[in-house]
């Protein structure tokens, strides 16, 4: 039997691997049908240094399920992010497509100073 949730990760578990060999900060993406949550991760994997979600009290009044409410996810881990002293990161996006509410993200924070 198929498992969704096994398959992705497995996906997953390549890109992490090459992000832990070039040795820089990991910005990872998790999505639910609900929220979007991203984290900027040190290279040791040990710290999480920034932070930004749906759940977060300035975003969580509208729909938080949408790819307007992901860009605003992806400005503010950008900002965070300059904030921490941080520009260049390693995309890593947990195995889900780059599409939607994850391509929304990368890109929102893109245009705000982060660079992969």
């Amino acid at each position: 039997m198929f498992d969704k949730k096994a398959a992705r990760l497995r996906r997953a578990k390549k890109t992490r691997a090459h992000i832990r060999f070039l040795g820089v900060h990991r910005l990872t993406v998790n999505r639910t049908s609900k929220h979007i949550y991203a984290q900027i991760i040190s290279p040791n994997g040990g710290e999480v240094i920034a932070q930004a979600s749906t759940l977060d009290s300035s975003l969580r009044s509208g729909a938080t399920g949408n790819a307007d409410s992901a860009t605003s996810v992806g400005q503010m881990i950008a900002e965070r992010a300059k904030a921490a002293g941080i520009t260049k990161v390693a995309f890593d996006r947990s195995g889900f497509k780059y599409h939607g509410r994850v391509k929304a993200l990368a890109e929102a924070a893109r245009e705000n100073g982060l660079e992969f």
